[in-house]
């Protein structure tokens, strides 16, 4: 069986700043764009079979300047919704609310377009790209790429492993790098993370 292969995205202004991002759709850095391309000799050494992005420009375009071609694209692997907290640091939002951590306390309602999501929600749409994905692999297919985000990709990883979604903050994410997830003995496990940079 093949690995899911989990790719976060390269360096936006946004993430440089460490502000959320989540459905505000910025572009790619040009060292986010370097980043991107240092992916591909990564993944010139695998096989890969079906390759997902986010609808989002900065995971549409890493996917791009890292060699993968012939991309789906699925909403459910969009960044979690950080409502009234969008383009804001954390740092920020602690001077208001000290000791405010997103996978604990969430966030609150912003515009129409950033009505915002509970990490449960995430979780569901999560859930819906392993069930996709996890048919590819359990038919014995090639490796499964995911490019996408960096608090998706950790709850994504928290439900493969059959965490709650909430548990998705045990597992730090940089920008552009490679991560794996498999089985050893039919059980869900990371193979290897946070790497390629």
């Amino acid at each position: 069986m093949g690995e899911l292969v989990l790719i976060r995205h390269g360096q936006t202004e946004w993430s440089r700043q460490r502000r959320h991002t989540g459905r505000t759709d910025l572009p790619l850095t040009a060292e986010g764009e370097a980043q991107a391309e240092a992916l591909r000799p990564l993944l010139a050494k695998r096989e890969v079979g079906l390759v997902v992005t986010s609808p989002l420009a900065r995971a549409v375009r890493t996917a791009e300047l890292a060699g993968l071609h012939d991309t789906a694209v699925d909403p459910d692997l969009a960044e979690w919704d950080y409502g009234g907290y969008e383009g804001i640091t954390t740092a920020e939002i602690q001077r208001d609310r000290p000791g405010w951590n997103l996978w604990r306390d969430g966030v609150p309602p912003g515009d129409a377009d950033h009505p915002g999501e509970l990490v449960e929600q995430v979780g569901e749409r999560a859930d819906r790209v392993l069930a996709l994905v996890t048919a590819e692999l359990d038919a014995g297919g090639p490796d499964v790429v995911l490019v996408a985000h960096g608090h998706v990709l950790r709850v994504l990883t928290a439900r493969w492993l059959g965490l709650p979604s909430s548990k998705g903050v045990l597992f730090r994410l940089d920008t552009a790098t490679l991560s794996t997830l498999g089985r050893e003995h039919d059980r869900p496990v990371v193979t290897s993370w946070n790497t390629g940079r």
